[in-house]
């Protein structure tokens, strides 16, 4: 099974944390088959990941999460992997829970396994705990299936379900985005308990700019 898995890590001024995660990766997958797409970093980001061992994939400019997860899939698909692990580069996704994806999609068969950190949600602020059950609930109504934290980023998907989906978004709402499409689909979509991590990481995401675009692709998706 872990022969056919490739892990894409999308980094975006991710220098500090970066090192720790490729290594932490590198315990249950190959170095070979670890994808760090650099999305136009400012900082040593790519130094650091080129340092690290990984195979690094380079965007000139900053285009967004979305962007650099299609880029590392989209290559992962040609290098031949069946499945693409995405997490962080922030450290906030525990490389030592990549087992638990690989276990659940063999038991399930499922064609997206989305991590919840929701049955164990210790140190997460009390805000986003808030507006991940809310986003959850809608993006569970939205993909006919039910997602418990339908904004965690650490997944396991099946690259030909993720091929098939005409996806648009090129930001953080790609994530939600992905899951409403695969539901729609009728892909397997299921969830698997991880580890919640907060330590000293700056979040990207702009809570008003996102959350512009994340009401926008709920309307948008109406008309799917």
């Amino acid at each position: 099974m872990h022969e056919s898995v490739a892990v894409v890590i999308p980094a975006f001024r991710a220098a500090a944390h970066l090192a720790d995660v490729v290594a932490g990766v590198a315990r249950h997958i190959p170095l070979g088959q670890v994808y760090v797409v650099n999305d136009g970093s400012p900082d040593t980001t790519a130094e650091v990941a080129r340092r690290s061992g990984a195979v690094v994939l380079e965007h000139n400019v900053n285009r967004g999460k979305g962007a650099a997860l299609d880029t590392g899939i989209r290559r992962a698909a040609s290098d031949g992997y069946a499945f693409a692990i995405t997490l962080d580069a922030d450290g906030q996704h525990n490389p030592d829970d990549i087992p638990r994806f690989i276990d659940c999609q063999r038991e399930t068969q499922a064609d997206l396994v989305v991590g919840n950190r929701m049955a164990a949600p210790h140190g997460m602020p009390a805000l986003r705990l808030w507006t991940n059950h809310v986003t959850s609930m809608v993006i569970s109504l939205l993909a006919r299936a039910r997602v418990r934290d339908s904004q965690n980023g650490y997944r396991m998907i099946r690259i030909a379900l993720y091929k098939s989906l005409p996806l648009a978004s090129v930001r953080y709402e790609a994530e939600s985005e992905l899951i409403i499409r695969a539901g729609r689909k009728g892909a397997r979509v299921v969830s698997v308990p991880v580890e919640t991590i907060y330590s000293d990481e700056i979040s990207a995401i702009h809570p008003i700019v996102d959350t512009g675009r994340f009401l926008r692709l709920v309307w948008r998706s109406f008309f799917w």
